[in-house]
């Protein structure tokens, strides 16, 4: 599969050595919370596997991208493509799935966001 040109960074790495990355779509403030989705705990933001960028949800990318979303593959979930809005640490799909808050910063993560996975991630064969 062919990606689009890389990820957009808004500046190599902070004071701190974290990477920096830029976050598209709507978002309503420094957390990652967009337009759509603004609770609390709606601090991640998902790398697409079809653009490499990330964005706060589904809805942000269909209305600022000019192509379909793809679904990750289950073989790429170890990937780096998870992150939190609150410390601005990458975790990988797969720990992403399995948790319930940042294993960084322990930041809670919407439990409703599960419901759509299926629009992110492709599902695992039983």
């Amino acid at each position: 599969m062919q990606r689009q040109p890389g990820r957009e960074r808004s500046g190599g790495t902070d004071l701190e050595g974290l990477e920096v990355f830029t976050v598209f779509g709507e978002t309503v403030d420094d957390e990652t919370r967009c337009v759509h989705y603004k609770t609390s705990a709606d601090v991640v933001a998902i790398r697409f596997y079809c653009c490499d960028r990330f964005y706060p949800c589904h809805l942000c990318h269909a209305a600022a991208a000019d192509h379909a979303a793809r679904q990750w593959p289950v073989a790429r979930w170890t990937e780096q493509a998870i992150l939190c809005g609150v410390c601005r640490r990458t975790l990988s799909i797969t720990d992403y799935r399995s948790a319930t808050r940042c294993p960084h910063c322990t930041a809670p993560f919407n439990d409703g966001c599960r419901a759509h996975a299926h629009l992110y991630f492709e599902s695992p064969r039983p």
